[in-house]
């Protein structure tokens, strides 16, 4: 019998471990290492932050589904990779910290005979001074992030019944942070509730980013056919943000952050501030920290990890310049180099570099995004795994059978811009592949026939289906493999 370990219980990971139950879980055991108690559907966390969802519309406690499953459950924070297994004992393991209650602090030993790295990624609010909800930005990325950024939400609706204007600041807080979806998400839902609120007369909404115009979304931008002619993103964005009269500065690398303002450095080389009342500002990412060691103990965290804390795979990392790179530097199986037993997905694999083209202010600050791997992909990819390892085991090959690069891999993304069965709308983008590819699409990098944008209120009831739809897939509801990622 195998053991196949996973690590983390994000969308990646329990979309990894869901799978391998199904196919192969009667024969083999799989392990899920996460220190979270709950699951999270994350894209709903925008909801959460302007109070139109509740935490429980969210979350589900993962102990009784993986109990039914048949997965093993081990709630604990992943410290240690040993590949090589140690001195005395030849088994490759992972050394993890308990955090449920009863064990809390305890390290033990979980033996893997494959190993799936879905940690996902640390909030590195640390690298912008003044970052982050325990200072003075809200943020979305957890409940209690979102449920604490309600709430300041709702302070600052009854500041302005009572007569004051505000300013409100979302966006981005550093110059190489990524999910700007999710901060174009958070700006529009923001808008919709003050304008619901009657208040959105007294509000200046102003968005910031180190997209370099408006649209880019960390993945270069992107053309879109409407109506038989073809335009670009930023064109389809600036529409939006015209529209509901939202302020927009892009191309900023924000360097620090004081109560009420943040000092930013700009790709022409200018340092400016902006002030706020409210701010929420999606931190950079970065690897959870793990780290590796091999058989006799000394540390090998730099073979298996880079210099962000994600872990390599089969990508090409030769750091060439951006005018070589190409669609067949990203992965496919999404396995280590060195220790074929081990993958990575989701947000721990480490991309090969940026999909937006890389830019520097005259100081050589970077101010680009880094390339988005959440959502549609994430689920992909840890799908693939799985499949790629179960087969494995099941007709003994010694390679992964199946890939899933983001290069020839194709993703929807429904991004709401205000809730409401009558009055919320949300922005339908659909895009073929993921990573532009200019040797099969030398004039736009994609395939115009399935790349294409809408927004309305359909796209609001869609993003809504979907909130319910993955939930329940999510749980192991009867038929949930039905459900495509």
């Amino acid at each position: 019998m195998a053991r196949i370990v996973v690590l983390g219980a994000g969308i990646s990971g329990h979309t990894a471990a869901s799978y391998l139950q199904k196919w192969v879980g009667k024969r083999h055991e799989v392990i899920v290492v996460t220190p979270n108690s709950q699951w999270n559907w994350i894209p709903s966390n925008v909801w959460v932050g302007v109070s139109q969802m509740s935490a429980e519309q969210v979350t589900f406690p993962l102990a009784p589904v993986y109990r039914k499953a048949g997965i093993t459950y081990i709630q604990a924070l992943a410290r240690e990779i040993h590949p090589e297994g140690s001195s005395s004992e030849a088994t490759p393991h992972v050394v993890v910290e308990r955090t449920d209650e009863e064990h809390a602090g305890e390290r033990e030993e979980v033996r893997y005979d494959f190993l799936i790295n879905a940690t996902g990624p640390k909030l590195n609010f640390g690298k912008t001074p003044g970052l982050g909800p325990e200072q003075h930005t809200a943020s979305i990325c957890t409940v209690p992030h979102a449920l604490a950024a309600a709430q300041q939400i709702d302070a600052a609706v009854e500041r302005m019944r009572k007569g004051e204007r505000l300013r409100f600041l979302v966006g981005t807080g550093h110059g190489q942070a990524t999910c700007q979806g999710a901060a174009f998400e958070f700006t529009f839902n923001l808008e919709h509730r003050l304008r619901a609120q009657g208040v959105r007369d007294r509000a200046c909404v102003t968005y910031i980013t180190n997209e370099y115009r408006l649209g880019d979304f960390g993945m270069s931008g992107i053309f879109l056919k409407r109506g038989g002619y073809v335009t670009n993103s930023s064109v389809f964005t600036e529409s939006l943000f015209v529209e509901r009269g939202v302020r927009w500065i892009t191309g900023t690398h924000i360097s620090g952050v004081e109560a009420d303002r943040v000092h930013y450095e700009t790709l022409t080389g200018e340092t400016r501030e902006e002030r706020f009342d409210f701010a929420m500002l999606i931190p950079p990412f970065s690897g959870v920290g793990l780290r590796a060691f091999d058989r006799q103990g000394e540390e090998i965290t730099a073979k298996l990890f880079n210099a962000g804390g994600f872990m390599k795979v089969d990508a090409s990392y030769d750091g060439k310049p951006y005018a070589e790179w190409r669609s067949s530097d990203w992965p496919e199986t999404y396995r280590n180099p060195d220790y074929p037993n081990i993958f990575a997905v989701g947000i721990a694999f480490a991309p090969p570099h940026a999909i937006s083209k890389p830019m520097h202010s005259p100081a050589g600050t970077p101010i680009f995004p880094t390339p988005p791997r959440t959502g549609m992909p994430s689920a992909t990819i840890g799908h693939t795994v799985a499949h790629s390892i179960a087969t494995m085991l099941q007709k003994g090959l010694s390679d992964p059978p199946y890939g899933a690069s983001m290069a020839k891999m194709g993703a929807a993304c429904v991004a709401s811009a205000g809730t409401g069965i009558l009055g919320g709308t949300a922005a339908s983008i659909t895009v073929y592949p993921v990573v532009p590819d200019f040797q099969r699409f030398p004039v736009y990098g994609r395939d115009l026939r399935y790349t294409f944008g809408e927004i309305g209120l359909a796209g609001h009831w869609i993003k809504l289906l979907l909130h319910y739809a993955f939930i329940y897939k999510a749980k192991l509801h009867p038929f949930w493999s039905v459900i495509p990622e």
